[in-house]
């Protein structure tokens, strides 16, 4: 991949986050960067498409070397094209921005949020173990890297990344048949994912395929805590406890079990901060699980038994696997999407929707199976903002 432009406008110069230091908290200027497959791709000598709609051009990408030889990927208006601003410490995405090119639907930023989103939409905040150059060191012919968004991974294994490891994943390419921008490819990219947040204002859930859905490197699943799903109902939503109706800030702890950044990673715990107070998590109301309120691996051993669900997460390492991932170093991940396949399903309402919702497990939300449908989403006029 040849990067031909630099960025057109990066508006988001620098977003404000709070480093856990001996001495306390010291605020921290970085920068964001918007993920490649939200770029536009074009030849290198003009401005032909390469990629239109959910497909590659046959002539220009007969193949994924020489598709990433003809081809280059365009900087980003990141206001006017993708509706991504920062004031002061506050980053703001929309779902759906209208432009001059026609419509821009969600967005990915690989290096807070204030959760407005309706059913069928997820405003996620996680840790992406991918390279910190975007695979330029690693990959000779990656001429882009992260300034323009490659290199993004996660334990999905995800096929729908237009390129992958300095070459194009235009092979064996089939478009979606209820998704006009995306496809697959021949190759997914894998790496470890550390979920921090994935929520709407219905329900939410912290920590953390195509076909064959346990088939990959990774584990796809991994161990959540979905409040509604462990038996408070009462915990979050609007009007609730925590009230999605108005800001709140989540605070995520990592503990280790020497208690030092040096140890092995133990228990992932979550509070929340609304209107001045802190409100701890809810506990576990589950037959056959300790009433936790926090991730460990007793509590992930107790949820994958009493919900009867594959345990991908121990098979892959579980807590001691994901603290080697983090130990190395991951990268900031934030993402406001929606989904075509099961709709968005698995975080806010039943599923899988053909199981008896009453079977420990299955409800996930309020949201109804007939509402998260991505072709029925219209324009939102939210933002989201805050903290995270």
């Amino acid at each position: 991949m040849f990067p031909k432009f630099a960025l057109l406008s990066l508006s988001i110069t620098a977003i404000t986050a709070q480093a856990q230091l001996n001495g306390g908290c010291q605020t921290v200027s970085s920068s964001v960067i918007l993920d490649s497959n939200w770029c536009w791709v074009h030849t290198k000598s003009g401005y032909t498409n390469c990629y239109m709609g959910n497909t590659w051009d046959k002539t220009l990408c007969p193949n994924n070397q020489s598709c990433a030889t003809n081809c280059a990927l365009e900087g980003a208006d990141y206001s006017a094209t993708y509706s991504i601003t920062t004031s002061s410490n506050t980053l703001t995405l929309k779902f759906i921005q209208n432009n001059s090119n026609g419509k821009n639907i969600g967005s990915r930023l690989p290096y807070g949020e204030r959760i407005k989103l309706p059913c069928g939409l997820n405003g996620v905040l996680y840790f992406s173990a991918m390279d910190e150059d975007g695979g330029m060191a690693r990959f000779s012919t990656n001429k882009a890297g992260t300034k323009y968004g490659t290199g993004y991974c996660n334990s999905q294994c995800p096929q729908d990344i237009k390129f992958i490891n300095g070459e194009a994943n235009a092979d064996r390419w089939e478009p979606s048949s209820n998704d006009s921008n995306a496809g697959n490819g021949g190759n997914g990219i894998c790496c470890n994912e550390m979920d921090v947040w994935e929520a709407n204002s219905i329900f939410g859930t912290s920590c953390g395929g195509q076909s064959n859905h346990y088939g990959s490197i990774c584990d796809p699943n991994g161990c959540d805590f979905n409040s509604f799903r462990m038996g408070d109902k009462s915990f979050y939503g609007p009007g609730l406890k925590v009230n999605t109706n108005s800001k709140f800030t989540v605070v995520t702890q990592f503990i280790t079990d020497t208690g030092t950044a040096s140890g092995t990673l133990k228990e992932i715990r979550r509070l929340y901060v609304q209107n001045g107070r802190i409100i701890q998590n809810s506990k576990v109301n589950v037959p056959g699980m300790a009433e936790q309120d926090s991730v460990t691996t007793q509590f992930c051993n107790e949820a994958k038994a009493a919900f009867g669900d594959r345990d991908s997460f121990g098979q892959h390492g579980g807590m001691s696997g994901m603290s080697k991932s983090m130990a190395v170093g991951m990268v900031l991940v934030l993402s406001i999407w929606d989904d075509h396949t099961p709709n968005m399903l698995w975080l806010d309402s039943n599923y899988p929707t053909d199981a008896n919702p009453n079977k420990l497990g299955i409800a996930r939300g309020t949201c109804v199976t007939s509402s998260d449908i991505p072709a029925e989403f219209g324009d939102i006029g939210w933002t989201y903002s805050g903290t995270a």
